[in-house]
């Protein structure tokens, strides 16, 4: 009997129950590159013309701008290192280097950790939600309605809904992690084959060699006793 690691059972070629997961990989770090993609394009052109992104302070019933530009600078160096990494992990799926996708599962395990300290504080300071909601624009849309719902039921339906997320985000984390392995694996399974190959085949070169040194043994002894033959074969 053979034994492995308590996480062994959970590792799968397969992901969504169709696909293999260097497959998923791709798509997903595909998605995950059209996506920041599209939120740099839209930073850009908020760096470009403020105006058009811009919304008073009367609006947002505060004394603060929705976005200055110190933050706008921010979330554009995020957005182009997200689409680096987004791509490191989509080539290196693609290429099968497993060392290329190591940021993006770093990012992925990064970011469920944030989704899970959401939870944790939703969970111990239910109250927050509501100073979250007192504290968004007059117009935002079902404000009143939001606000309405009983606090402890409220904070029933975030929890599911963040639980939700974290499930979907966990499966995704076990999709890339699988990827990871079954590249690291078939890359190390190349590499032994390759150097079994190179045994085999040395080992065949010195068993030829153990079977013609007797017989070059032979000759150089006959030549040693019969010097006219040895002056024949040099003249030849």
């Amino acid at each position: 009997m053979t034994m492995s690691a308590p996480w062994a059972r959970f590792y799968s070629n397969s992901c969504c129950l169709c696909c293999h997961v260097r497959t998923g990989t791709i798509i997903l770090g595909v998605w995950y590159l059209i996506i920041n993609s599209v939120v740099l394009l839209i930073l850009l052109s908020a760096l470009t013309d403020p105006d058009q992104y811009h919304l008073p302070s009367a609006e947002l019933g505060g004394e603060f701008e929705f976005m200055d530009d110190a933050n706008m600078c921010i979330a554009t160096a995020i957005s182009l290192l997200m689409i680096l990494i987004c791509a490191m992990a989509t080539y290196g799926a693609y290429k099968q280097h497993a060392a290329w996708i190591i940021p993006f599962f770093c990012y992925q395990i990064f970011d469920f950790a944030l989704n899970t300290l959401v939870a944790i504080s939703v969970l111990v300071y239910p109250n927050t939600i509501q100073d979250y909601l007192r504290q968004l624009p007059a117009n935002f849309p079902y404000k009143d309605e939001i606000m309405a719902v009983n606090p402890t039921c409220l904070a029933v339906i975030i929890l599911l809904f963040i639980s939700i997320i974290l499930a979907f985000k966990g499966y995704l984390i076990s999709c890339v992690w699988n990827c990871y392995r079954y590249i690291n694996g078939r890359n190390n399974s190349d590499v032994l084959m390759y150097i079994a190959t190179n045994d085999t085949a040395v080992s065949m070169s010195l068993n030829v060699l153990c079977f013609i040194l007797p017989f070059l043994s032979v000759i150089d002894s006959f030549l040693t006793f019969n010097p006219k033959f040895s002056i024949i074969v040099f003249v030849h």
